[in-house]
Order: structure tokens, then sequence, then C-alpha cells
């Protein structure tokens, strides 16, 4: 895949800081170094995003929000944006580090109602009556960055730092990965 620009929502960790969590002494990454083996490099990578405005009632009061939901397979946690992230949070970037969408327009809306679904129902599921969803995409495309550490030998294992939410990403993330550089 070649190099090209895309749109992606501002990084919160830096490469220096990506490289002081993946090899500092916590817990984790002591488990990492023994599972794996040492860190051997990293690399920053940006994931495909769809922006979707979803409408519901909770209560007798009305909710929108904007979610968005990962183009490549659904599986990675939903993002949620008070409005269209604005001009000024995102930055344009020539990389080849990307991942390319793969996941069909009507099998995004099926994943996001779903975990949009699990959001609700977590806020009070007492308080759902009559749920109706109404889901529109919105036409920003953006894509989110992330670091991967590259741990190993011989077999080469990923660990994933969210780089917008500044936290480690858990073992569906790992494989979305672990998949993508396999291919």
């Amino acid at each position: 895949m070649g190099a090209t620009y895309i749109q992606a929502l501002k990084p919160n960790v830096t490469q220096k800081e990506a490289l002081r969590t993946f090899s500092g002494a916590g817990l984790s990454t002591l488990y990492w170094k023994m599972r794996s083996g040492p860190l051997q490099r990293i690399a920053e990578v940006y994931v495909p995003y769809w922006l979707y405005r979803v409408q519901y009632n909770m209560g007798r009061a009305a909710h929108t929000s904007l979610f968005a939901i990962d183009a490549v397979n659904g599986s990675l946690d939903l993002f949620t944006f008070p409005r269209v992230p604005a001009a000024s949070e995102l930055v344009s970037i020539h990389t080849r580090n990307r991942i390319a969408p793969s996941l069909q327009r009507a099998a995004a809306e099926a994943a996001l109602r779903q975990k949009v679904l699990r959001v609700i129902f977590q806020q009070g599921f007492f308080k759902v009556r009559d749920l109706k969803l109404e889901i529109a995409p919105d036409p920003l495309e953006l894509h989110m960055p992330y670091w991967l550490g590259f741990y190993g030998n011989v077999a080469l294992r990923c660990r994933v730092l969210n780089a917008v939410r500044r936290r480690m990403e858990g073992a569906k993330a790992s494989a979305l990965f672990e998949s993508w550089l396999a291919a």
C-alpha cells in the first residue's frame, strides 16, 4: 500500500512517550517482555473510523450523540464526540501506515447499533422505553492514531497504545493489527 494523505485526529501521545510506555517498568510491560520477548521497535499506525450521528430517547429526554466506529471490522471501542471534530483538532498526514477500510456500511451500522445499545443500557436499563435509534452517517472519514509496540525475537507480537485516549488496548486491537500486518 502506497503512502497517501489522510485526515487524523491529533494524537495525545508522542513517539517519545510511546517508547517510554512500551519500555516502562510496570507489571504489564514486564508481563509482555516475559511472554513475548524484548521490545524491538514501535510504529505509528492509523485506523479509519466512520462518524455517525445517533438520536434516541432515554426516559423523556431526547439525546443526540456522535459515535465513531472503526471501518476495518467494527471490533475496536467506539469513540464518542460532543460535536464533529473541528479542523483545529485534525491533522493531515502523509503515511503508508494506515489500514484500509474493509467493512461494509450496512455491517458498520449494525455493529454500531449493538454497541450503542450496550452504552445506553449501561446508563440505565429501566429508563429505556420504546427505544428507537436513528443512525445517520456523517461525511467525515477520519483516522485514529495508534502506537504499536513489537515484542519478540523470532515471532513478533504486537501491543497497542491508543494515541488519543492514552491507554493500552486489549486483545481485540492486537489481533486486528497482527492480522493486518500478516496480510
